[in-house]
């Protein structure tokens, strides 16, 4: 049921999450059911995703008529093409999560004005978690306000991320980042559903979150979700306009300060001093046959990012 205490848009968008979570739970009842198509090597598209997008974008242009629509399986075919409000839509996050049975996937819908996010819903329909936030209004699950986690030290804090599996991914360079990350943090997962893990940093049930490879319909929701709930989200070198870099970072102030310290090197806009550091360092490891790992530390904090994230 929608809060009267939520956005008007917000409701709407949680009417559109809902409607879609319906038709994702009905579909994981009978799996072998679900026609599933390939849009490229491990990128998987179901029939579910397509309907759930339908559902969501019948549902917001029925109220706003005069928005436009980003989605991940029609583009922007649906909705006004000039509009200052933007919809961004993934139907089903996780879809391979969701076409073998593993219940981590979820809904994810953000309204973008004049390319800032403002309006942001998160629904995983498995568990019936609702994540709302509203710019300036805080970000919650079901009835309850977020926080990130208050964790100050790296070695105490667990960090979310997403391993690259499509053909041309740099695997080496992911394998080099989490050499240097997993000594230094209490753990490393794979959730799976990049949209539910920045719900997760913004809830405090994981401390920061990396990954490359994004795309804005991944992150736009749950950008909001973190810097609403007092976190910092960015890319590898803590710039806050990361919507279409293709990588992301999130976490607790404290945390994101150290993680850019450790990840900042691994990032595409690194500079090209810290580019060849790492080239040299990489160089040296593979001559030495193991994967240069440097000595455990807390980074210094980066500076803050700002809130807002122009795509």
């Amino acid at each position: 049921m929608a809060s009267p205490n939520l956005h008007p848009m917000i409701n709407v968008a949680v009417k559109a999450a809902r409607a879609a979570g319906s038709i994702i739970n009905r579909a994981a009842l009978d799996l072998e059911a679900v026609r599933i198509s390939q849009k490229q090597v491990n990128d998987f598209v179901t029939d579910v995703d397509q309907a759930a997008e339908a559902a969501i974008i019948e549902t917001l242009l029925t109220a706003y008529p005069g928005h436009g629509i980003w989605a991940e399986e029609s583009g922007r075919e649906h909705g006004a093409k000039d509009s200052e409000f933007v919809w961004i839509i993934d139907p089903l996050d996780g879809t391979t999560n969701f076409i073998h049975g593993y219940p981590v996937y979820c809904v994810s819908i953000a309204l973008a004005v004049k390319g800032k996010v403002e309006q942001a819903v998160i629904y995983d329909p498995s568990r019936n978690d609702l994540f709302t936030a509203t710019k300036g209004r805080g970000a919650y699950l079901n009835d309850r306000r977020l926080r990130v986690s208050k964790r100050l030290r790296l070695q105490e804090c667990l960090i979310s991320t997403g391993f690259p599996f499509r053909p041309g991914d740099d695997f080496p360079r992911y394998l080099r980042m989490m050499a240097d990350l997993m000594p230094r943090c209490a753990g490393l997962r794979r959730p799976g559903a990049a949209a539910l893990d920045l719900a997760y940093v913004a809830a405090g049930y994981t401390d920061g979150f990396f990954e490359s490879g994004l795309q804005p319909w991944d992150v736009a929701a749950g950008s909001l979700m973190v810097t609403e709930a007092g976190g910092l989200v960015g890319n590898f070198t803590g710039e806050p306009e990361f919507l279409e870099h293709s990588e992301c970072m999130a976490g607790n102030p404290k945390v994101y300060g150290q993680l850019v310290g450790i990840l900042g090197k691994y990032s595409k806009f690194a500079s090209a001093g810290e580019k060849a550091a790492l080239r040299q360092s990489s160089l040296a490891a593979a001559t030495a046959g193991a994967p240069g790992v440097p000595d455990a530390g807390d980074a210094k904090d980066a500076p803050p990012a700002a809130t807002d994230a122009p795509f």
